[in-house]
Formats: C-alpha cells, structure tokens, sequence
C-alpha cells in the first residue's frame, strides 16, 4: 500500500495539471458532472471546491463517510483529499473498486494555532529542525507521504512576549491536538492507538515542548470554534491553508502538497 502511495502522489504532483485542465471520462470536468451528486466532507477543502464549481453534494462527517456513500452507491463520487485517496482506494486498499479521476485544486497542508499564538512558531522550529536531520523524511516514508513533502527553511522559535501559547502549553502538561480519522494522516492503529504522519509529528513537538501529546477527534466544521475556546490547543488533521484557514487561525508554513481528487467506482 505504502509503494502505491508513493506512486500515485510522485504521478499526481506530475500530471495534476494536465488533469485539471482536461478532465477525464469519469470526471468532474465532464458535461455529466454537474448532474452527479459528491460527497463531501462537512467544511473541508472537497465541500468549498465543489460548491464553487456548483456541484450537487452531498455532506458527510468525514472523507471515510464520503468513501463508504460512493462504495454504497448513495452518491455518484466523492471529492476527497489526495493523500487519503492514495491510502484508502485502488488495489490493495479498503476499497479497490474505486478509483480518482480528475484533480480540482493543487493545495498545501499547514498547522493551525490560535490567532497570535506562537505555538506556530515553534512548530516551524521543529519542522525545520526534523527535515534537516532526516527525521521528518523518515516518519513521512512510514506512511507513504515523503513524495508530498514540502522542503523546511530553517526557522527559529519567536516567543510571545506576553500571553504566550508555549508557555499555557507547557504549564498545563499537554498538547491537545484536535484531529478527525483521516489515513495516512491521523488514524487508529490494531491497538487503537492514534498514528499516522501527522500524529506522529505531534508527538515529536509535544516532546520537544516537554508535554504529553493528548488527540481529540473534533467536528471539522467547528475547528476555529475549537481552537478560540481552547478545548484543543491545535488543529493538526491535513488541513488545506485556505485563505478563510489563514485568516482565522496562525498557521504554519506548508509542510505537504496535495490536492483535491474526484473519486468514482472503476468501470
């Protein structure tokens, strides 16, 4: 699974374009596609890019729920991050009756922190700190997501110098990460231990503020609420920095390419 992911994101990033541009015979740039009902995730990246091209959707709690409408056949395709494609459909997968057609959008992942928190500049410390030293590289290949990594500048920690983030975190014991299920990102082991490459680059950031990494699986269309009322200290989950994302939270630097990917049940 993890060489398909590869794979499928080395092709990806080469051709989205010209897929973009294109279409295929079973995506969205088709003359059929408005006709056809997407499933979506409930405020994600999939949702915005299909309202905006004014596709008929259909909302769902997650991606995974977007996959399983599509496998039921209670919507026509879905619209879903690269990265989970890459991991969850085609041979060998949890679905290999389904397929990816057409790439909507070309987008970067990036953490989010409250707004004016230097938690996000810390965090690009460790970033930069882990690409230079292997180690970010080396969790990345875990997963199947080296491909998507974005290169790390180096950056060092700016702390507030009142009111600091760092220092609430470091004070009460732990980093909450507020997540939803989402392979090969955030997800359940066998043993129901959350892992994946954003789950274990939490942990690495947790341990160099000296905390325990605690992850609460949050509704994704409540993220900036979550985040404001601090029932979570970040939001670490593959987002997608959209300027709404930007605007309400203080973000990282991009450390994953991705996109948003169409998927249909293969012919």
């Amino acid at each position: 699974m993890k060489k398909k992911l590869v794979m499928l994101l080395a092709v990806s990033m080469t051709i989205g374009g010209v897929l973009t541009g294109c279409g295929g015979s079973d995506g969205a740039s088709d003359s059929a596609g408005k006709d056809m009902v997407y499933a979506v995730e409930t405020g994600s990246a999939g949702e915005a890019v299909a309202q905006e091209k004014g596709f008929r959707t259909n909302a769902v709690a997650s991606q995974a729920d977007a996959l399983m409408e599509v496998a039921s056949g209670t919507s026509d395709a879905a619209i879903i991050d690269l990265l989970m494609a890459g991991a969850m459909i085609g041979e060998g997968t949890s679905y290999p009756s389904l397929i990816h057609t057409d790439e909507l959008t070309t987008e970067e992942y990036g953490v989010g922190c409250r707004k004016g928190s230097d938690l996000a500049s810390f965090i690009n410390s460790v970033f930069a700190e882990s690409y230079a030293d292997g180690s970010m590289k080396e969790i990345a290949t875990t997963y199947g997501v080296q491909e998507a990594l974005v290169e790390q500048k180096a950056s060092e920690f700016t702390a507030s110098a009142s009111d600091s983030d760092v220092a609430y975190i470091q004070d009460k014991g732990t980093l909450i990460v507020g997540i939803t299920e989402f392979e090969p990102m955030d997800y359940k082991d066998a043993s129901g231990e959350w892992v994946g490459f954003d789950a274990d680059m939490a942990r690495v950031v947790a341990d160099k503020l000296g905390v325990e990494a605690q992850f609460v699986v949050i509704d994704w269309d409540n993220k900036i609420m979550e985040l404001d009322s601090k029932n979570i200290d970040v939001v670490w989950n593959g987002m997608t920095l959209t300027d709404e994302v930007k605007n309400a939270m203080e973000c990282t630097g991009a450390y994953c390419n991705n996109a948003q990917v169409v998927v249909v049940p293969a012919k």
